[in-house]
């Protein structure tokens, strides 16, 4: 259980949730202060959280937290987990509920439907995605519906399906699962009644040969999204039939300057609270990459790149104003800070981080403790 300190008071303050690759018996989940005016983090606690807590999720209420355990081995199945924490309102500290299986090896995503009442698994081995109904109690009951993906794409990591992300429409409509080894985007209607996702026929995107997509982020207003491609270091935007449930391509760009010859795989994508910036992360560039939205037509306009200070930016967040991006480099085990100019989107490092070992998932939310 995360054992918290207390922090100075601040009216710029949130909370930021780890998940990092770990030992069962290793600290997994970090808990950090963040002061949004000095970009400054300060660790609060941890909490053993059983193996590779890799991604996270907390509900609208900031009551649970759930992380998939990313492992090939669940009680004697070739499967990882699922675990359900209650959050102490007065520390943010954790105390775990409930572990359920995926279904799925390798478990690599999780995201909550708008309701709160299933939790939305992508296993990336199992090339699967699972729906887990939520209890009142905030604990997981057994995955009520799997689906399972099928193909292979031309590059050499795509011989067989590998979900790596899952997440719900702004509507809750539709439930998106992006596949990296078929190169799709699959979509389900979500049947609350039968408790089921309810595969439409056929894929709401089909992605290039060989790009690898493996991110999908919506944005602000709804009718855009944005796919970042791990395999050609590329982004497309895509325009949102929220009727139909499928995307159309607007454009697709390189995440990589021109001059650049090395190896490189995209991991993050996040639009900024305001709908203006898209910002993406490069490994083996190491770097975020900085587009300007047009809000009119989706279109984006490169603004920068920026080195982010460590190595294989696996994931990155941006906090709920969108005056601070936090990067969590997983290869150098550091989480750092950097400024967002409010007017044309640019990054520029705080001097501020802290070490973590892996981090791999960061979600940042309201300090809820100091109500």
């Amino acid at each position: 259980m995360i054992t918290a300190e207390k922090a100075p008071p601040s009216q710029e303050e949130y909370l930021v949730y780890v998940g990092t690759y770990a030992k069962p018996e290793e600290d997994s989940i970090f808990l950090y202060k963040l002061n949004v005016s000095t970009g400054v983090l300060t660790r609060l606690g941890a909490t053993k959280a059983g193996a590779n807590p890799s991604y996270l999720t907390l509900d609208s209420r900031h009551e649970h937290l759930y992380a998939v355990n990313e492992t090939t081995d669940f009680q004697g199945k070739a499967s990882g987990a699922v675990s359900a924490f209650a959050i102490d309102q007065k520390t943010g500290g954790l105390a775990f509920l409930n572990q359920e299986s995926a279904l799925g090896s390798a478990p690599c995503y999780i995201s909550l439907d708008k309701t709160n009442r299933y939790a939305l698994v992508a296993s990336y081995l199992g090339g699967n995605v699972g729906l887990l109904p939520i209890e009142p109690n905030g604990e997981l009951a057994p995955i009520a519906d799997t689906e399972q993906h099928t193909g292979s794409g031309p590059h050499k990591n795509q011989k067989a399906p590998h979900a790596h992300c899952i997440l719900p429409d702004p509507a809750n409509r539709f439930v998106f699962a992006v596949d990296l080894g078929t190169d799709r985007v699959y979509g389900y209607r979500l049947d609350a009644k039968e408790n089921a996702l309810e595969s439409t026929a056929t894929p709401a995107f089909t992605a290039a040969p060989g790009a690898g997509p493996r991110h999908l982020t919506f944005h602000p207003g709804g009718q855009l999204a944005y796919l970042i491609n791990e395999l050609n270091s590329t982004i497309t935007a895509l325009r949102y039939d929220e009727g139909a449930g499928t995307f159309q391509e607007i454009q697709t760009l390189t995440t990589l300057p021109p001059d650049f010859k090395g190896e490189n795989s995209c991991a993050d994508i996040h639009v900024s609270p305001n709908g203006e910036f898209l910002y993406g992360s490069n490994r083996g560039h190491d770097s975020l990459v900085v587009y300007a939205i047009d809000i009119t037509n989706g279109r984006l306009t490169l603004v920068q790149h920026v080195p982010t200070l460590g190595q294989k930016p696996r994931n990155f967040t941006l906090d709920p104003t969108g005056q601070l991006v936090l990067v969590a480099n997983q290869a150098t085990n550091n989480i750092v800070t950097f400024r967002v100019d409010s007017q044309t989107g640019k990054l520029t490092a705080t001097g501020k981080s802290v070490q973590v070992p892996a981090p791999v998932c960061l979600q940042v939310v309201a300090d809820f403790t100091r109500g």
